[in-house]
Parts: structure tokens; C-alpha cells; sequence
């Protein structure tokens, strides 16, 4: 990536429409109604040869307070003084405002490369306000229509110049290297690790779920050092799936921040019902989902639906208890969440639970160790010999029922696949083994092969013994063979 382009503009004048379309993908969620973006969203663009980082922001408000309108407008301060280019997008249909007035003039002092775009510019609805946009000062507008596609020939060539000045200055600043890259390696030839740890490459993907206001953006923002997320104390502040790249504690991760899942029952408004599929789909990314619950109220219906919703998935899951320096008798409390978690969750046992505080950051380090030993067990690999002679013991001890007098023969064990880890038994009757003789194996696996916690997948498959000569009449003996006779 080259450079970085900040779209910035009042609220529904089209930022997450044009987002979406040099992403090329539907990430921002998009409204008719103003003010859906709240936090800063990042995207890998591509225009044409040109590729670049495009940042997606609020709508700027004139609130200059403490309200949530006052935060949102810092945070897209905060992404004009970090980008090296910026986008102001005005509405044509709607002419220029007074606060587009303002707001130009702001970017004139934060940032030195300012291009201005006049959205919705398609037809003759918007003439009017695109010759309006000259009064700005930004220079000559570009036509645009995010919708549409329109203009992005001419915000191509606006941004190419910038591009190749930004080249050039990335390669004056690149350090240089005294070793050969392609001489380094870590490991024999021949040789693979076991498990591939994250790289910059591919980092850790992990999702934060959780009810409306657990503290999951303030859990992210201290881990990562900073007010890069949206906070507050209103519920429902986040809506995109926000991902935040970042390096902890050496290990390159990429954290995705969701919206408050409230119980299906009471997300009536189709924006909330767009930010709830939009955390879903963030789950099924993630390789380690933190399901994070709120010490006052933990374990309602629907943070037992969250988790197991992220178990059915097949992901790696962390139970975090926020606010937990609010509590005071902390541990009656910790034996009473330990009690309630074996008890509502069995089908997470084992799965580690650790106690956090997203305001002071204390059990970061905990919840750290905790996530990256859910993540090596969850590409955790048996090898076929110790799991035949584990599948022996499990069936010595206890031998599968024999339904309607048919006896059970359970022959032989794989794992097939991890992320989650996935075994195949080979029986006969796979369609008679009852559930919970498959409780009895998969939790059998869990203890013995230390996968605590983890989803595991089990898989019946017949291999019985097949007679070719089965259903089949016996040969009558030919004329030709009786005369012989």
C-alpha cells in the first residue's frame, strides 16, 4: 500500500457507498438514513495500477462537546491528520451547506493534500451543486457517483501524481538490507512445524462479541494503546464490524471489534438487524472468538447463545469477564461463574474463562496466554497410531450398546482435518450409535488428547464388512456339466 485516503464528508452524502465500491466489496454498512458510520474503517483499495488504504469515517458534526456526535467528530479529525490524502465528499442534489463551509475549512489546515469530490452528481439534479463546490477553495470538484461508479476515471488521475510522489518517498525511507531474505530459513528442508504461527503475513483473526455494552471497544482499545474505537456509555455505539490490525505481545493479530447482540425478539430496526449479520459474519472470519459478559449480568440467555453460536461455528473460544474491577467480593463471584459456566455451557468444557478489566487493563496479560492456547489447540493434530490405540482403551472401558441385537464394531480412527480438530470412526450401524456414546468419545478425546474447551467434530462413517457374493442367486449348474457328469 502506498498511501492512505481518508473519506471524509457530513453525514449521508455517500462516504461508505464509495467505500464499498473501491474495496470492492459491501464491508461499510449502508443506509438511507444519516449517521450510520461511527468508527474509522479500513479497507485494501484498488483504482486502476493504484493501490492504497482507504479509510471510511463519520459524518462530520458541528458538535464540538462530549456527546456522541462530539467523539465521532474527533475520531474523523483523527483520521484527516493520520491519512496523507484526503476525499471530501459534498452532496450536489443537496448543494453546499454551511457546514460544508466549515468543515473545508478545517481540512485546508489539517491536511496538505486535499481532493474535492461532488457525490450523487449523476443527471441534472446535481449541476446546481456541483458549480456550487468552487466556492469551497479545494479547487476544481470531481463528478462522482459512488453509486453508480461514475468519476472514478477522473479521481484516478487525481490520485495517481500523489501515489507516485508517495512511492517515491517510501523508497528514500526504506532501510536497507545486509541479509538475503532468500537465504533465511528457519526450518531443515523437508521439515514442517507442527502449527504455523501467526506472521504480518496472516495474522491471528479475533472477534469480540458479546451484549450491548460489555465494554468490548474499550477491551480493544487498551489492548491496542489507543482511542482507536468509538467508546461511551451508551449502549449500541458500535455498528460495523470494525478489524483493527495490531501487534501484541509480539504476535501480529487482527481484532475485530462487533456490535451488541440483543436477543432477535427485540432488534426490530433493519439498521441494527445489518449490524448484528455484519458481527456474524466477523465470527465466521475469526479464528478466536472472545465472548466477552458483563460481571453484573453475566450468563443471560443471550450470552449463552452468543457462545454457542461461536462454538457452532467451529471456532476457538475465550470466555472474558469485564468490569471486574467493580466487583467486590471477586471470589464467591469467581467460584459462582465457574459453577454457572460448567453448568449453562457443556458444550464449551474446559474452555478457559478469564477475569479483565477493559477500563484499567488489568487480566490482559491472562486473556493474551489465554487466546493463543486456545489457538494452538485448535490446530492441534493427532497422529492415526496413538488415536487407534486410544479408540482400543475407550472401547475396553466402555463398549458401545448393541440396538435391536446388532452388535457395534468400531474399527478404525483419523483426524481428517483441524481448525476445529475433525476425527472419522469407521463402524458399523454409524446410523445406531446413539448421541451419547458420541459424547463419550468426543469428550474422551478432549481430556486425553488435552483439547479443553475446543470444538471437536466427530464423524461415523460405515465400513462394514461388504460379501461381493452377497444378494446374490446361486449359479445353477449348466446341461453341459450335468452330461459330464
Amino acid at each position: 500500500m502506498t498511501f492512505t485516503l481518508a473519506i471524509v464528508g457530513r453525514p449521508n452524502v455517500g462516504k461508505s457507498t464509495l467505500f464499498n465500491r473501491l474495496v470492492g466489496k459491501r464491508l461499510a454498512l449502508v443506509d438511507d438514513q444519516p449517521g450510520v458510520t461511527r468508527d474509522l474503517r479500513e479497507g485494501e483499495a484498488k483504482l486502476g495500477n493504484i493501490k492504497f488504504t482507504v479509510i471510511d469515517s463519520a459524518g462530520l458534526e458541528e458538535a464540538t462537546d462530549d456527546s456522541l456526535q462530539g467523539r465521532m467528530r474527533r475520531l474523523t479529525e483523527r483520521a484527516v491528520e493520520m491519512a496523507d490524502v484526503c476525499l471530501f465528499l459534498v452532496d450536489a442534489r443537496a448543494g453546499i451547506t454551511p457546514s460544508d463551509e466549515v468543515f473545508a475549512d478545517i481540512l485546508r489546515k489539517k491536511n496538505a493534500h486535499v481532493i474535492l469530490a461532488a457525490n450523487k452528481s449523476e443527471g441534472r439534479a446535481g449541476e446546481g451543486g456541483y458549480l456550487e463546490a468552487f466556492s469551497l477553495g479545494l479547487g476544481e470538484p470531481i463528478r462522482l457517483s459512488a453509486e453508480h461508479g461514475e468519476g472514478l476515471d477522473e479521481l484516478y488521475h487525481m490520485l495517481l501524481p500523489l501515489s507516485e510522489q508517495f512511492e517515491e518517498r517510501a523508497a528514500a525511507d526504506a532501510p536497507e538490507v545486509d541479509v538475503d531474505i532468500e537465504d533465511w530459513d528457519e526450518f531443515e528442508e523437508g521439515e514442517e512445524p507442527e502449527i504455523m504461527m501467526p506472521t504480518e503475513s496472516k495474522p491471528l483473526q479475533i472477534a469480540v462479541i458479546g451484549r450491548p455494552n460489555a465494554g468490548k471497544s474499550t477491551l480493544i482499545n487498551k489492548i491496542i494503546g489507543e482511542e482507536r474505537l468509538l467508546t461511551g456509555p451508551e449502549a449500541g455505539i458500535t455498528r460495523d464490524a470494525i478489524s483493527v490490525r495490531t501487534t501484541w505481545e509480539d504476535v501480529p493479530m487482527r481484532i475485530f471489534d462487533t456490535a451488541g447482540m440483543r436477543r432477535k425478539g427485540k432488534v426490530n430496526e433493519k439498521l441494527e438487524k445489518l449490524s448484528v449479520a455484519d458481527g456474524i459474519r466477523a465470527v465466521k472470519f475469526a479464528e478466536v472468538v472472545v465472548v466477552l459478559l458483563d460481571v453484573s449480568i453475566p450468563f443471560e440467555q443471550q450470552d449463552l447463545r452468543i457462545a454457542d453460536l461461536a462454538e457452532r461455528e467451529g471456532r476457538a473460544v475465550i470466555v472474558a469477564v469485564n468490569k471486574w474491577d467493580a466487583e467486590d467480593n471477586k471470589q464467591e463471584k469467581l467460584n459462582d461463574l465457574r459453577e454457572k459456566f460448567g453448568r449453562l455451557l457443556p458444550q464449551l468444557r474446559g474452555a478457559p474463562m478469564v477475569t479483565v478489566s477493559a477500563k484499567t487493563g488489568k487480566g490482559l496479560d491472562r486473556l493474551h496466554a489465554a487466546i493463543m492456547k486456545a489457538y494452538v489447540t485448535w490446530n492441534r493434530r493427532v497422529s492415526t497410531s496413538a488415536l487407534n490405540r486410544w479408540l482400543v482403551g475407550m472401547l475396553e472401558q466402555h463398549p458401545p450398546p448393541a440396538p435391536q441385537g446388532k452388535r457395534i464394531k468400531m474399527r478404525y480412527v483419523t483426524q481428517v482435518k483441524t481448525r476445529p480438530p475433525q476425527f472419522v470412526v469407521m463402524t458399523s450401524h454409524p446410523d445406531k450409535v446413539p448421541e451419547s456414546y458420541e459424547r463419550y468419545l468426543i469428550n474422551g478425546l478432549r481430556e486425553d488428547f488435552e483439547m479443553p474447551g475446543t470444538p471437536i467434530r466427530l464423524y461415523l462413517r460405515d465400513q462394514g464388512e461388504k460379501n461381493p457374493y452377497k444378494n446374490k442367486k446361486k449359479k445353477q449348474p449348466s446341461k453341459l456339466s450335468k452330461h459330464l457328469k
